[in-house]
This record gives C-alpha cells, sequence and structure tokens, in this order.
C-alpha cells in the first residue's frame, strides 16, 4: 500500500515527468512533526532572463541499459548504454557492473568509447581497477547530450518497460542505484558544489488522490523501481496551509540530491586526467572501426549514439527541452507546479514543461531547440510568484 500511494503522489505532481527534475526517491508523505520552512526567495520568471534553450535525447531501452559482452574481431566489447533519463543517477553503479566485466581477464589497458556520464565514470573506475585507460569520443563533456541534462537525482526516469524489463533487473537496477549513491557522497561538500542536497515543493490545488487520477496516460507501462531504494532520502513531508509563501492549497516537501553538471563534469574530467589518463577524439561509424584501436577491451558508452553505431533500433529517442534562466545565487530549490518543473543550480535556473508525463518527447529525435515550448514553460512558472516581489515572496 505505501508503494502505490508514494507513486501516486509523485507521478500526480509529475515527478516522473520530463527529466525528472524533482527525482523519484521519496517515501510517502509523513505527518509533519514541524513546518520551518526557509526564507524563499523568488525566481525571476521573466522570458528576457532565458539565456539558453537545450535539448536533450534521453537514450531509452524498453528492456533496461545494455551491459551485455560481445567479440568484434580480437576485441571484446563491454556495453554500457541506454539508461534513459537515467545516465547521472546510475553512472558509478552501472560503470561498476561494466568494469567488473571488462577486467574479467586483468587487462593492462582498456578503451572508452564516450565521455558523457557514462563513459567518464566508467573510465575513472577502470583506472582504480589498475588500468590505463584511453578515452575515445567525438565530443568531450561540455559538448555531450549529458552536459545537457537536468542533473537530479533521479535513478529510475524512464530506465525501462515493466512488461520488457528482464526478471533480474530491479535487483540489478537496486544494486547500481544504490552503488551510485554511495559514490556520490564523495563529492558532497567540495569546491564549487559538485553534488549537493536542495528542497524541493510540489504545488498543488489538489489533494493527493485528485492529482493521481488527472496524471497523464501512460499507455507502455515505463517500470518504476524506487520504492526499492526509499530508505535513501528523507520522506516527503505535506506542510501546514500557510507555512510557505506559494499560491496553492497544498505543499509538500522532500529534498533530494542535484548534480551541478558544470562542475562536477569538468571534476571529473580532472581527476581523469590527473590519474593519467589520455583522450583522442575520434568518431565511430561502425563496429569494424574499434579495429583502429591499440587497446583489445573496450566500455562502449555512446549513449543515445549506439543507436546509429551499433544499428541498434531498440534504443528510442526521448526529447527533452530545457529552458535556462540566468542563476539567482538565493534561489536554492526545486518546485513543481501545474505542468512546470524548476531547478535552480549553480549555472542557471532550469524550467521544462512536463505536460504528457512519461510520454512526452517519447520517439522525438528533434534536438531543435522550440522557443514557444520555453516560452511557455516560462510563463507558467511566473504563475508562482506573480506579484510577489520581495526576498521571501
Amino acid at each position: 500500500m505505501a508503494t502505490i500511494e508514494r507513486r501516486r503522489l509523485l507521478q500526480g505532481a509529475g515527478i516522473f515527468s520530463g527529466l525528472n527534475l524533482l527525482g523519484a526517491c521519496a517515501r510517502p508523505p509523513s505527518a509533519t512533526t514541524s513546518a520551518i520552512v526557509p526564507p524563499l526567495a523568488p525566481v525571476r520568471a521573466s522570458p528576457d532572463r532565458i539565456f539558453d534553450i537545450t535539448v536533450c535525447l534521453r537514450p531509452f531501452r524498453a528492456a533496461g541499459p545494455r551491459l551485455d559482452t560481445e567479440q568484434i574481431g580480437d576485441i571484446f566489447v563491454v556495453h554500457n548504454y541506454g539508461h534513459g533519463g537515467s545516465g547521472w543517477s546510475l553512472s558509478w553503479g552501472s560503470g561498476a557492473v561494466a568494469v567488473q566485466k571488462a577486467m574479467a581477464n586483468s587487462p593492462r589497458q582498456i578503451a572508452v568509447i564516450g565521455c558523457g556520464a557514462i563513459g567518464l565514470t566508467s573510465a575513472i573506475l577502470a583506472q582504480r581497477a589498475g588500468a590505463q585507460v584511453t578515452i575515445y569520443a567525438r565530443e568531450l563533456m561540455p559538448q555531450t547530450r549529458s552536459a545537457r541534462a537536468t542533473g537530479t537525482w533521479s535513478p529510475d526516469s524512464r530506465i525501462a518497460l515493466t512488461s520488457a524489463a528482464p526478471p533480474g533487473f530491479p535487483a540489478l537496477w537496486e544494486q547500481m542505484a544504490r552503488t551510485s549513491f554511495k559514490a556520490y557522497r564523495n563529492y558532497l561538500g567540495l569546491p564549487g558544489d559538485p553534488v549537493e542536497w536542495n528542497d524541493r515543493y510540489i504545488l498543488s490545488n489538489e489533494t493527493r488522490d485528485g492529482a493521481a487520477r488527472s496524471k497523464p496516460a501512460d499507455p507502455l507501462g515505463f517500470a518504476h523501481y524506487s520504492d526499492r531504494v526509499g530508505d535513501l532520502t528523507p520522506d516527503i513531508e505535506t506542510l501546514p496551509p500557510g507555512s510557505t509563501p506559494f499560491p496553492t492549497r497544498y505543499v509538500r516537501r522532500y529534498s533530494s540530491m542535484m548534480f551541478n553538471i558544470a562542475d562536477y563534469g569538468h571534476t571529473l574530467m580532472s581527476d581523469f586526467l590527473l590519474a593519467g589518463g589520455k583522450i583522442r577524439i575520434m568518431e565511430f561509424h561502425e563496429p569494424a572501426d574499434l579495429a583502429r584501436l591499440t587497446e583489445k577491451v573496450v566500455i562502449n558508452c555512446p549513449g543515445y549514439g549506439g543507436r546509429a553505431l551499433w544499428r541498434d533500433n531498440s534504443i528510442v529517442p526521448v526529447r527533452g527541452q530545457l529552458a535556462w534562466l540566468v542563476p539567482q545565487q538565493e534561489v536554492s530549490y526545486g518546485l513543481s507546479y501545474r505542468d512546470v518543473a524548476m531547478l535552480s543550480r549553480r549555472d542557471g535556473i532550469l524550467v521544462q514543461d512536463f505536460a504528457g508525463g512519461d510520454m512526452r518527447g517519447y520517439g522525438n529525435d528533434n534536438e531543435t531547440p522550440d522557443r514557444a515550448e520555453a516560452l511557455q514553460a516560462v510563463g507558467e512558472l511566473a504563475e508562482v510568484y506573480q506579484g510577489k516581489t520581495s526576498t521571501s515572496f
């Protein structure tokens, strides 16, 4: 029963939608023992403050990430791609699985294809396992699709379909999620705050049951496993009326982990290079191109690029767009309201329209920014702050 109530709350609030701006691993609302709400600065949500619009294609596979192996000539390939909207969240756990397979015969050298979230963490873990590692990629982190992600803890965002995931996948997913979560503790409190915690607010004029009834349809049946790791994050609180400045009737709050991708990606790149890693700019068009490498063990982390490189039509693009507002140091929270989600990062305030739920962007490979969509999202967010101008609106 607790699992059902948790899903109703989060899905009804749009938490599992879009790029999972607000995270997914919280437990059901708890009885609030204290409603201490810190001062909340308003977001200056106006069109003139949009300084960028970015689009990311999430590589969704109905069966979950590809983590199998194959032999291409004399090269042993370990696949590690197809994580949907959970690449950053699962990167360390997924990388651990891949590296264990890659190191089975204790190779001295390993090649990693791809320099996104999965590629970088796999490369660092292979270094820690004792291998000399070279990353081969067409683009480095700032240019990869990973750099356009939201950067929130969302380990089961479009990770699989309940009907298509193999029997052992839920347990494997939990293993990867817990491994990753523990690894992220090492980045908390570092200069630049590459990883940090913040509060998220779920705003609604409907009760929990009403929100669940009005949630967008999900005809495919995306898998949700958050109940398996519910112990990792604090409970959701239902806040008393009037305890926040938000204009809606109901406000719920929880805390979640966030990745400041600009700084965190730079940290990963620096860690890899300082440990002796090398990076080579190279583009691959077909598996036979791996013959150009001197390494005989390859960890393949191409993200959405795996669809073309490996002719893997099991990868379905799921388009997600972010409108970037000029960052505000005084805004340190996230929220969801109607069909919009907001998350304040160090490098910008991210705003996303998630109307349509998990199906929004499904099968859409268009990476051209849509300004009308961005204006719609920012305009809806502005309703939360309309007429509120004080530092704690």
